[in-house]
């Protein structure tokens, strides 16, 4: 079938406010209504708005990310039923491809305020800031980060299946404990159920409000069924075998990525975009006790831009804090000790922090876990890929300071 046969399981209009179109929804629930039915081993092509559902805009302010309203955010595409689907089922999906929407060639990196999610180092680098990046066929540049060019790894950073009713409060008791046991922290542990901005497809207006008062948040990854796990490998030939737990699966899809860096270290790192992917799906019988499946497995595809050996610079990083107080064993220490190191390198050709923590969020690279036995300190490892740079960054290269301009923040 060619590309053009491929028809589409659904469409969105990026002109119209997202909680008005029937085919999205911003939690996760197994009544609300599926869109379509979809037909095992039949292509489909399926779009996506943005993350945001529109709310951040291609301009040199990061205002919007500043005031975004993290109530009316992941708005999936879904869901839709797979024929033939049941609980205890392996919905087997393989990502045949992954675009932009053509009337929309750009997409945005941004650095959450603290109080909106922040990101991985939110306390060293608290204000909002934002970089717009300008796709180029498989390319993509930033005005805000010069120096920089890389082909995307396109990827959707959610997608998964509808919890069943009893999965559903499993999810909600347990997060629900995390809150009660963290009281003290200063800050949000997990997004509980919400009533405010919920949406919830053509579901009608008692639907709506139950699914306000149960229905998941979808911001975090859940072992049961995958959902925002944020994986940047899951890219063009990938198949993902996710856990059925509806009749019909009810399988939802959105939070379109044109690249990622291992870890997506700021909150909203990688490179958002509203886009159209192409998925094929199968049916695995019994396939949860046939794979012994607990969780999601992947296998990536083969599309994946690519550096030659040795055209990495690996930073290490140990889990001893930048205060110098040592942690046992915290592999979270020390790969924010990792992605210190690599601030450090960066800043020295002209870079300033967040342009650095925008680029490391977003760029292709390699986060790995090097060691976790030689106690009391884990160590992890970035990898970053030289020739994303259109200068020498090599240690042996001598470092000439450059005027990078700025990333864009938002106004006092």
């Amino acid at each position: 079938m060619g590309l053009k046969g491929i028809k589409y399981a659904a469409k969105v209009d990026l002109e119209k406010p997202a909680a008005e179109q029937a085919c999205l929804h911003n939690r996760w629930h197994p009544d609300i209504p599926s869109v379509t039915t979809i037909t095992p081993g039949e292509p489909v092509k399926i779009e996506c708005i943005d993350w945001t559902g529109g709310q951040i805009g291609n301009n040199d302010s990061a205002n919007d990310v500043r005031d975004v309203d993290l109530t009316r955010v992941h708005y999936l595409t879904g869901p839709f039923d797979i024929s033939g689907a049941e609980p205890g089922d392996v919905l087997l999906v393989e990502i045949q491809d992954v675009q932009p929407l053509e009337e929309q060639p750009w997409g945005f990196t941004g650095v959450f305020a603290k109080e909106n999610g922040g990101g991985f180092l939110d306390e060293l680098y608290p204000a909002p800031a934002k970089a717009i990046w300008d796709f180029e066929g498989i390319h993509c540049s930033s005005r805000h980060i010069p120096g920089v060019r890389f082909a995307g790894l396109i990827h959707p950073g959610i997608l998964g299946c509808a919890p069943s009713q009893e999965v559903l409060e499993t999810w909600n008791r347990r997060e629900g404990e995390l809150v009660a046991a963290n009281t003290e922290v200063g800050r949000e542990v997990a997004k509980l159920p919400e009533p405010v901005n919920v949406h919830a497809g053509s579901a009608d207006k008692e639907m709506k409000e139950r699914v306000g008062r149960e229905g998941a948040r979808t911001i975090p990854g859940r072992p049961e069924h995958g959902g925002n796990c944020d994986i940047k490998n899951l890219s063009r030939g990938s198949k993902v075998y996710l856990p059925v737990h509806v009749k019909g699966a009810k399988f939802s899809v959105g939070d379109l990525h044109f690249s990622q860096g291992d870890g997506e270290i700021s909150f909203c790192g990688a490179i958002e975009m509203a886009g159209v992917i192409t998925l094929k799906f199968s049916v695995i019988k019994n396939g949860l006790a046939e794979l012994a499946m607990k969780s999601p497995i992947y296998i990536p595809g083969p599309v994946e831009p690519q550096f030659g050996p040795g055209r990495y610079i690996y930073f290490e990083g140990f889990s001893v804090d930048e205060n110098g107080k040592q942690h046992y064993m915290d592999t979270t220490v020390a790969y924010r000790q990792t992605t210190l190191r690599c601030f450090e390198y960066l800043k020295r050709f002209g870079y300033n922090d967040y342009q650095i923590y925008l680029l490391l969020s977003c760029a292709p690279v390699q986060g790995h876990i090097a060691g976790v036995v030689d106690i009391p300190n884990a160590c992890t490892t970035m990898g970053l890929p030289i020739d994303i740079f259109d200068f020498d960054i090599l240690p042996s290269a001598p470092v000439q300071k450059r005027d990078m301009g700025s990333c864009a923040f938002a106004s006092n």
